[in-house]
């Protein structure tokens, strides 16, 4: 097991549990988080705090496996409470200026932006560091070592702490109590051939637990990564075999939803797992981002 202890914190994502963690660290002057949340469960991040003692003003370090809403959305908020945020070198310019970053996601989520993501604000440059792969990031007593893992996204890193691997969601959607996982593949930097290559590299890695972000700790990495493996190759399968009619993207976003949930049938999953699994993963937007991958990869290859 792992020698310091690694609280999982569940913000409560739009009234659902173990759809969004932030794992929590302790450190002899405060505490570290991985994943800041969204803007829109900052209340969740509090409660949890406080049910361990903690305030905001404790949260000393935030590492971000990425930048995406979900994951990253309330970094500058506890930058203003006085937080040191590290992110990957591509996402940091979206981190001080996230202007560009939301105006794409406007276009996705147009008048839910506010209601599911909250206020994304910037994080001050003196207060965000570019991490570097394979780098070591020392904070007090602890030590974290980033993993620059692209296929979900170019600006993707797993963090590496004592036996653990933080795999944000490069290391796929898993709620526990099944046996079960799924690959996350929103638009537009989904790459089948990089994820692969990623997973290739954490295999080499020896660690005893992964902590996807959606969500919780488990004890299996060996099985957990080759689940990831094998879901991308039945994601790159099913896609070669759609796109061979040229369904458009509508009609794609469906037959995906179609073939997705029936796959999760065979697992028995409840129907609050399966609102999880929606809530951490839309169904619709991994088919937009197959559909850009096709277009924009496999077509120019």
């Amino acid at each position: 097991m792992a020698k310091t202890n690694v609280i999982t914190l569940d913000l409560n994502f739009q009234g659902k549990t173990q759809a969004i963690a932030s794992y929590l660290i302790r450190h002899s002057s405060g505490a570290v988080l991985i994943e800041s949340g969204p803007g829109s469960t900052l209340a969740g991040l509090q409660a949890g705090l406080a049910a361990n003692g903690l305030r905001v003003s404790d949260v000393t370090h935030v590492l971000l496996t990425h930048i995406h809403l979900d994951h990253a959305g309330a970094a500058g908020w506890l930058a203003q409470q006085g937080a040191q945020i590290y992110v990957h070198p591509v996402g940091a310019p979206h981190m001080l200026n996230p202007e560009k970053l939301l105006a794409s996601a406007a276009r996705i989520y147009g008048d839910k932006m506010d209601s599911l993501w909250g206020e994304f604000l910037p994080v001050p440059e003196n207060q965000l560091h570019v991490a570097n792969d394979a780098e070591e990031i020392v904070i007090g007593n602890l030590r974290f070592l980033p993993i620059n893992t692209p296929g979900h996204a170019e600006h993707h890193y797993a963090y590496l702490f004592e036996d653990i691997c933080f795999s944000g969601d490069v290391g796929g959607v898993r709620i526990p109590g099944y046996p079960y996982l799924r690959v996350p593949m929103p638009p537009p930097e989904l790459h089948f051939g990089k994820w692969r290559e990623s997973i290739a590299r954490l295999r080499k890695e020896q660690f005893a637990h992964i902590a996807p972000t959606h969500f919780g700790m488990f004890d299996d990495p060996k099985w957990h990564l080759n689940e990831v493996q094998k879901e991308l190759d039945s994601a790159e399968h099913w896609l070669e075999a759609a796109m061979a009619k040229e369904p458009p993207v509508e009609e794609l976003r469906q037959m995906f939803t179609d073939w997705a949930n029936e796959e999760g049938q065979k697992q028995n999953l409840s129907a609050d797992v399966v609102k999880a699994y929606e809530l951490a993963n839309p169904l619709g937007m991994s088919a937009d981002g197959m559909y850009r991958y096709w277009k924009k990869v496999r077509m120019a290859a």
